[in-house]
């Protein structure tokens, strides 16, 4: 990882290098807020990951599909799963279909505790995004979606 020291200055404006830094310091920003709700909810921080995977999915989510997406263990994400149930931020059931299938859900009475905390993200976002105009936004966005899927496509190494 560079240093501010390792920066290459005679770079231009968008260069990887800037991006590279901005992502690493978004990236330590939104992390210290999920370490502190982690903190606040008594979970482990991959139990914070867990619970945006759960929330972001666009279809019923399973303990495998999470463990893929996390690159865990089955056993890690059982007890990930066990915690969350616990303290009450996910429940599990059963597919009528396929009794075998179990889904994972988010406790819309859990949303509240998630949202108090993760104000202040929302806040800052707003604030951030009053400084741009809709085709700046629209850019940013699409540069965002694109990155995303294409981390997505990158293999985690399984645990």
């Amino acid at each position: 990882m560079a240093s501010s020291d390792d920066r290459d200055t005679t770079s231009t404006p968008g260069s990887l290098q800037d991006f590279a830094v901005a992502l690493r310091r978004t990236h330590g920003e939104i992390s210290r807020l999920v370490h502190g709700f982690a903190l606040a909810q008594g979970l482990h921080p991959t139990d914070v990951q867990a619970l945006s995977v759960v929330l972001d999915s666009p279809d019923p989510l399973t303990p495998g599909r999470l463990r893929e997406h996390l690159g865990l263990t089955s056993g890690a994400v059982t007890a990930c799963l066990d915690r969350l149930e616990k303290a009450g931020h996910i429940r599990r059931s059963r597919d009528t279909a396929d009794r075998r299938v179990v889904h994972v859900h988010y406790e819309a009475g859990a949303r509240a505790a998630a949202r108090r905390h993760f104000l202040p993200l929302a806040e800052a976002t707003s604030r951030a995004t009053d400084r741009f105009d809709e085709q700046e936004l629209a850019t940013a966005l699409r540069f965002l979606t694109t990155l995303n899927e294409e981390l997505a496509a990158l293999r985690v190494p399984r645990r």
